[in-house]
Parts: structure tokens; sequence; C-alpha cells
């Protein structure tokens, strides 16, 4: 009976919530006795593994069946699926050197006013959210004024307040608090240049911006190059940076916001090695499965731009996580960037808006 009925949900799921739940973390409920939690074996056998393609094809230039090879510009093998117009894998694009600089960008830089964070709605606008995490500081929501607080706390940004941690016992028990490195964990995404509205789904031009960065501007456009119409440059006006920690998900979607689509979305792998789903133009559509290491780039432009995709899994074991070289680069450096990206991916999407 019991078993008849899980059939049945399986049944209802589309193709690519099944695979969704294929690949996410599930833990192993049969060893509740040991402290440390356990995950689940996941059969990874079918999923595309474009750096042991790259190697195959370097070796004796054989690749698999549906997949096409392209060298861009820029020297990097770059492979193409051809069940999907449109779609790239640059696997390895960024050096060990630009990885560890838009992670550091990607936490100290990007999340700072006026770029808008997964934050705002609640605590208001957040200067130095890295640098107060390192310095162990704790947010304190200050004494109600004698004017009601805003139900939108980024319109009332004086309600909260970053102090030393040894400040919190003397300002009272009633107020909350949450410490920095508390928030820097729960910190899921960044807007760059253009701000995105998420609770209207459309690009807000009214709200405060900052253009995107000169370097990351050159680097989207020399990335973007080989998935651009003939003769056209692309010109980034917007991005969203993702922030992933362990069980951390990305449902499947489309990224439909944008007004000219044969214009591709670059997207930059920081961090962590994941599992990205790539599927059709409706759920029911079977997804492609392949590994997203740290320095991968993927460009979605064209058909591509209007097929289903995701991210269900992080890889934060060492075994499985592959970011010994990131690992070494900041043992030399800051160990609080060490401690962030060992259970962290980061994932950096550029966008020609208009």
């Amino acid at each position: 009976m019991y078993g008849s009925d899980k059939v049945s949900d399986e049944l209802e799921l589309t193709a690519f919530r099944r695979a969704e739940k294929k690949y996410k973390l599930y833990y192993d409920s049969t060893l509740k006795n040991k402290k440390k939690k356990v995950p689940r074996g996941v059969d990874l056998s079918e999923v595309l593994d474009f750096k042991s393609i790259l190697q195959s094809f370097n070796s004796n230039c054989q690749i698999p069946a549906g997949i096409v090879t392209l060298e861009n510009h820029s020297g990097h093998q770059m492979f193409c699926l051809e069940n999907c117009p449109g779609f790239y894998f640059i696997p390895g694009a960024l050096s060990v050197e630009e990885q560890c600089k838009w992670i550091k960008e990607s936490l100290i830089s990007f999340p700072q006013p006026p770029n808008r964070t997964n934050h705002n709605p609640f605590y208001g606008p957040m200067n130095d959210l890295f640098v107060a995490a390192k310095e162990k500081k704790v947010l304190v929501e200050e004494l109600a004024s004698s004017s009601p607080p805003s139900m939108d706390s980024s319109l009332d940004p004086k309600r909260w307040k970053l102090v030393e941690e040894q400040e919190v016992s003397s300002i009272g028990k009633g107020c909350k608090t949450i410490s920095a490195s508390v928030l820097l964990r729960k910190l899921r995404w960044s807007t760059l240049g253009l701000q995105f509205e998420w609770s209207k789904r459309n690009y807000d031009v009214s709200l405060p911006h900052n253009k995107i960065p000169d370097a990351l501007c050159g680097l989207a456009k020399r990335l973007a190059a080989p998935a651009m119409p003939p003769g056209e440059e692309f010109k980034p006006e917007a991005a969203i940076v993702n922030y992933f920690g362990l069980g951390d998900t990305l449902g499947g979607h489309l990224d439909d916001m944008e007004k000219d689509w044969s214009k591709p979305i670059v997207s930059l792998s920081l961090g962590c090695k994941a599992i990205f789903l790539l599927g059709g133009k409706c759920k029911e559509d079977p997804p492609v499965a392949m590994f997203l290491r740290s320095g991968d780039v993927v460009l979605m432009a064209g058909e591509a731009r209007e097929c289903y995709h995701g991210v269900p899994r992080i890889f934060t074991d060492e075994e499985n996580a592959e970011i010994s070289a990131l690992e070494l680069h900041f043992s030399k450096e800051d160990n609080c960037f060490l401690d962030y990206i060992q259970t962290s991916r980061i994932n950096i999407n550029i966008r020609e808006v208009f």
C-alpha cells in the first residue's frame, strides 16, 4: 500500500523534478546513532564530466556522441551539446588567480550598498558584512523610535547596526541580535549593476545602482564572444551573484527577464563542485546532468535561454569538492576566505538586459 503510494507520487513528478530529487543531498537515516551525519550515496554515473571529456580529447581527440568541440579565441577548448543550440561549456576557463580574485570580490565588494542582497528586506543596507564577520561583530536591533517602523526594513535602515561583540551586553536584553558570521553564511544573493526586483521579477531602473566593475565587464565580454550574434559585442548591464552552502539548491527555472535572448548569460563557477541540470523547454523534458567545477564557465544564448536549468547539489566533502588549488592559494593569505570557500560555492551570472 505505502509502496504503491510512493510510486504514484514519483510518477506525478516532472522529469526535471525527479532529477532534482535524485541528486539532492540526503542523509542516511539508517545511521541515527552516529554523531556525524553521513550523506546518502548517489549514482553519479550519468553525470557529464567535461573535465574528463577535455582530457580525453587532448589525449586522443575523442569526444562522446552528441557533444561538439570548438576552440575559442582565448585558446580554451569549448564544448556544445548538439541537442541544445546556444549552450557552451568552457572547462577551466578561469585561472586559480582569477577564481580567487572573484571569490574575494563576491564576499567583500559585491554585497556592498547600493547593491541589494537577500538581507535587505529584513535588515536594510549593510556595509562591510565580510569584514564584520571577520571581526566577530554582531548586528543589533536598535530601540524602537517614536515613529512606527516600515514594513520593509530596507526603508528603515537605522533599526539595525553592527557593533563589537563586547558591546552587546550593554545594549539591553530586549534587543534582537544576530552575528555577522551567521549573516554571511545566510547570504544567498547579491545584485550588481541594474538591480533585479525579486518580488516583481523585473529590473527596476529607478533603484540606485553602480555600474558593473570594469574588470568584470572586460572578462564577461571576452567570455561571451563565441555566443554573440555576428558583429555584436556583449554589453554587461546586470549581474546576479548566488551563494550556496551545504544542502543549498537552485530549483529549475528560466532566466527570462532580459529583452534579447540571442545574447548570452555568462555564468562563472567558483568554489565547491556542483551538479548542474540542463533541461528542455518544459519540465517534462529529461535534463542532462553535468559537473560544474571552480573556474568553469557556462554560456546560454538563443534556444538554450528557453531551457529550464538548476543546481540540485554542491559537494563540500574533501573527496568531491575539488578545491585543493583554492585551498593552497588562500592558505597563504587570509583564513577567512579559506574557511568560507571550503563549504561554499559562488556563481556569478552576467547579463545584457536591454
